[in-house]
């Protein structure tokens, strides 16, 4: 091989070289990105719903912020980047669109769920009902901050409905969000805690033993909305309209939740 055929395979390869680079510079440019803002509760669920969308829609990226909806809605406030933002309770929700943060004909209530009481799955304390709770053979009893945690704000609900509030006051531990307080419960750290339905599915160490009042569970819906500082709202609210799809109303239902009609 001449020098001159040699110096033609040397160019010819950095040009393809530089192509590929610049091809694949360019894809990564053009791929929509979602910052997903969603209740911790949501977790397992959503990992799955959001890898089904993906699969049909090769150019997104969804970048998911799991935590408790008061921390995801103080994070929105003080300008955290997030596209979609899906609480736990109303109230969130609701302090956003008072405040002009959310696209307000893009909310709509997407999950109801139900607030349980679980222990550790080898519990022998004999614990069946709240009022159980109250017995001096309960050490402590986890629940999600009240303030932060909507699972927390029902589980206090509960609490002051059934008249026990202040027999178990002095035995709650503080979780800063639902994952913490199951993680409480599976671990035997706690003798007992509030959780969601959804989440008690979601461990094989925990088992319920009853239900939070039907009229507090009836509250418990989760609503979705697009942020208006989005800069993908478009991609925001296709990726909405997938969550009401009767593929991930499927995903949902798997994970215990109750899908709602948009």
């Amino acid at each position: 091989m001449n020098m001159r055929m040699k110096i033609f395979i040397a160019a010819s390869t950095v040009l393809i070289t530089t192509f590929f680079i610049a091809l694949t510079g360019c894809a990564e440019k053009t791929a929509a990105k979602l910052n997903l803002s969603a209740a911790s509760s949501l977790t397992d669920a959503l990992k799955e719903v959001n890898t089904l969308y993906t699969q049909k829609n090769t150019n997104l990226i969804i970048t998911p912020n799991f935590a408790s909806s008061g921390t995801l809605q103080k994070q929105i406030e003080q300008g955290a980047p997030a596209d979609v933002f899906i609480s736990a309770a109303a109230s969130q929700m609701d302090a956003l669109e008072k405040q002009v943060l959310i696209v307000t004909d893009s909310r709509n209530n997407l999950l109801n769920n139900k607030v349980v009481l679980v222990v550790p799955d080898d519990s022998t304390l004999g614990i069946t009902s709240f009022q159980d709770l109250t017995e001096d053979s309960v050490k402590k009893i986890g629940i999600g901050d009240p303030k932060s945690v909507p699972a927390g704000t029902y589980g206090q609900q509960a609490f002051d409905q059934l008249g026990i509030t202040a027999r178990i006051q002095s035995k709650l531990a503080l979780g800063s969000d639902v994952r913490q307080v199951l993680s409480y419960v599976e671990s035997g750290d706690v003798d007992a805690g509030i959780v969601y339905l959804t989440d008690a599915k979601t461990s094989s160490r925990v088992k319920v033993v009853a239900n939070a009042p039907a009229d507090i569970n009836t509250k418990v819906v989760y609503p979705v909305a697009v942020i208006k500082s989005s800069k993908n709202q478009d991609a925001a609210k296709k990726y909405i309209d997938f969550l009401f799809s009767d593929q991930a109303k499927t995903v949902f239902e798997k994970y215990g939740f109750t899908p709602l009609g948009k």
